[in-house]
């Protein structure tokens, strides 16, 4: 017969007492709160529809206030877009002029219904080429969302990485990492847990270069007016799914 288990001072354990040690628990998996998406395939939506490019980019601006209503859902705390960058103003003008309208219609139309759903706006790009009527529709949503919690939608706008870098290092005036990140477009922004990119492309074409050095990558077959609540929460389960190491082992 086995021997009884010993106590550390020689007794015979109790009855009670002769459990097998616990089996550690599954590590808790980790939940994505900054997220970041390139919403990629606009275009190509629009052609497999039969309707012009324009229409594609309205039917992706829908895309986006539905997926925020989902990102805020699920427990995200900032959400960014790219939105419009700076490579995109060799674009035929027809379309540039298109989606300079619709950023002004839509941030009018759609402003005070996302404020009065806890969102707030933040904006982050060069101003340089972009009208004044529409810098000054910028900073009126802006204004008026500021003091909103549930979720942050970064807007990146005329936006490019390495001129946010560029920009950002034209103001330095040396320090830390920290002092380069206040001259950022949006200091107060967390690196992305995780950046999503739709439509089969993978690479970052430009995007967050400084936020990103640690961010895990999704990429997505849809078009992203085709990015459903359910790949998002894919996109989500699957970031959960990994190991962040950080440089360490």
């Amino acid at each position: 017969m086995e021997a009884a288990r010993r106590s550390p001072i020689g007794r015979q354990a109790p009855a009670d007492e002769q459990r097998p040690a616990p089996v550690p628990s599954e590590p808790r998996q980790q939940t994505a709160r900054y997220v970041a998406i390139i919403t990629d395939g606009n275009g190509r939506w629009a052609r497999e529809h039969g309707v012009s490019v324009n229409a594609g980019h309205d039917a992706g601006a829908d895309t986006v206030k539905n997926r925020l209503r989902d990102a805020a859902e699920l427990g995200v705390l900032e959400l960014t877009v790219y939105s419009f960058s700076t490579e995109n103003w060799s674009r035929p003008p027809e379309e540039v002029a298109g989606l300079m309208e619709m950023f002004s219609r839509r941030i009018a139309l759609e402003s005070p219904e996302l404020h009065d759903e806890g969102v707030r706006m933040r904006f982050i790009g060069r101003r340089e080429g972009i009208s004044e009527h529409l810098v000054e529709r910028m900073a009126w949503a802006e204004e008026l969302t500021a003091r909103n919690e549930r979720i942050t939608l970064f807007v990146a706008f005329n936006y490019g990485g390495r001129a946010e870098i560029v920009d950002a290092a034209r103001r330095f005036d040396g320090g830390t990492e920290e002092d380069f990140r206040a001259c950022l477009y949006a200091p107060e922004m967390h690196d992305p847990d995780l950046i999503i990119r739709t439509s089969g492309e993978q690479r970052l074409s430009n995007y967050l270069l400084w936020q990103s050095a640690y961010s895990e990558l999704v990429f997505r077959d849809e078009l992203w007016p085709d990015f459903s609540r359910e790949a998002l929460e894919q996109s989500l389960a699957e970031f959960a799914r990994r190991r962040r190491r950080f440089g360490a082992r």
